[in-house]
């Protein structure tokens, strides 16, 4: 298990370049068993969960070639559909939640797929029924025996269908319309997620030969087509990774410019960030955050305590709350973080207590932050990262935090955030991974 030893109380200065968007990656890499043709994708995050996929869809057998540390290519000429059978698939797949996603492409174009319950973070439960459902009105069959945690799904042919999800879960979407692809007829699929990690799959299946309208809609109509072919395609910077680096700079009182955002891919996120008092500006394609010593939460109209609350997209997104919440410690005033989708995603607010945060934990969802304004500043503690968001939140405190800080299980960490001490380190951090 590593662990990061920080020393708080260091400002930063300087660019930093955010890497490619992780949930991106993990779905149009799976979109790459869908042609037998090469498939180049650029901006690659090199982090755990990514390399997991990549190890993964090589022993199905897949060819990948690494073209630079951030470009593969991919050409799934050649499938082993019998490896989903074996132990080792059950090890890797377990691993990572990302995984699920090969069903659709593998149902799509072999007729079946196995499919593990979902790995990954440990923040409640993440149910796979919306993917299902899906499958099963395009005619797969599905199968679960309760006695062993493996999904098997199946299907001679799919027909095109009126899928109106229950709900707008970004994974099951993009599996559906992975599977729908190749499907016979017409698939209309509303109440679907929207965010730009599916605009983007959307897209590069677009470039492939795949017919598909209402593309950044919660409505899609995918008219299935026979064959798919090669292409090369481009990560969007991740979202998260950006919004992590605003709360950074404001809970440590530093002067940095996050470079090539996409500012226009990031919806609420920068506004969102200036409701807790923090300055920001737009410079092109880049943000600039400046020193600032102080930063105040904005109320509502009538003056009653701001609410942050997660939504599917446009709305804000879930991953960023512990990070808001983490930077709401250190502002002024108060606000009520509302974690909806996810009941044990706030539970590492204990290690912020005991570093002297003011948070009253009101139920699983919903934390109810006082803002200190540095008059009493965090101190260092000793803590675990139970997951990736929580992780990089934690690692905030500790950055802001008087005294040294040791965080244990920064796998979790690095599962999402691709050399985040060595790039921390490079603006004037004071991080060591041991």
């Amino acid at each position: 298990m590593g662990t990061f030893i920080v020393q708080g109380g260091h400002k930063l200065k300087g660019e930093i370049t955010p890497q490619g968007a992780k949930n991106e990656a993990l779905q149009v890499i799976c979109a790459t068993l869908l042609t037998s043709e090469k498939i180049t994708i650029r901006n690659i995050p090199e982090i755990s969960d990514v390399s997991k996929l990549i190890e993964l869809v090589v022993s199905l057998g897949v060819r990948v070639q690494r073209e630079n540390p951030s470009c593969y290519s991919f050409i799934a000429s050649e499938i082993n559909i019998d490896y989903l059978l074996t132990s080792e698939y059950r090890s890797q797949s377990n691993s990572i939640r990302g995984s699920i996603m090969i069903a659709g492409p593998l149902l799509a174009r072999l007729g079946r797929a196995y499919i593990p319950k979902p790995g990954g973070d440990k923040i409640g439960r993440r149910r796979v029924d919306t993917h299902f459902i899906g499958f099963r009105k395009l005619g797969a069959r599905f199968e679960f025996d309760p006695s062993d945690p493996f999904f098997k799904v199946e299907a001679g042919k799919l027909n095109g269908a009126y899928i109106h999800l229950d709900e707008a879960s970004v994974t099951g979407t993009a599996n559906i319309i992975m599977a729908a692809i190749l499907a016979e007829g017409r698939t209309t699929i509303y109440n679907a997620a929207c965010e730009p990690y599916v605009q983007q799959l959307c897209r590069m299946l677009v470039s492939m030969g795949a017919k598909i309208s209402g593309i950044g809609s919660n409505l899609l109509h995918i008219d299935g087509v026979r064959k798919l072919k090669g292409c090369t395609h481009t990560i969007l910077p991740d979202m998260i990774e950006i919004g992590s680096f605003i709360g950074m700079a404001a809970m440590t009182e530093s002067e940095i410019t996050i470079k090539n955002v996409s500012y226009d891919n990031l919806g609420i996120i920068p506004e969102s960030f200036r409701h807790l008092g923090i300055k920001l500006e737009r410079r092109g394609d880049d943000i600039f955050i400046p020193h600032q010593e102080h930063y105040e939460i904005e109320t509502f109209m009538n003056g009653s305590i701001m609410t942050i609350a997660d939504a599917i997209w446009p709305g804000l997104t879930p991953d960023l709350l512990s990070v808001m919440l983490v930077t709401a410690t250190q502002a002024k005033g108060a606000v009520l973080i509302h974690q909806k989708m996810f009941e044990s995603r706030l539970f590492f607010v204990d290690k912020l207590i005991d570093m002297g945060a003011q948070i009253i934990l009101c139920d699983p969802h919903r934390a109810t932050v006082i803002g200190l304004d540095k008059l009493h500043r965090l101190r260092g503690t000793t803590m675990s990262s139970p997951d990736i968001r929580a992780g990089v939140a934690l690692l905030i405190a500790a950055m802001s935090a008087e005294g040294q800080s040791v965080i244990h299980n920064i796998e979790q960490i690095d599962r999402g955030y691709q050399n985040i001490d060595k790039r921390l380190n490079a603006l004037g951090a004071d991080i060591r991974r041991v």
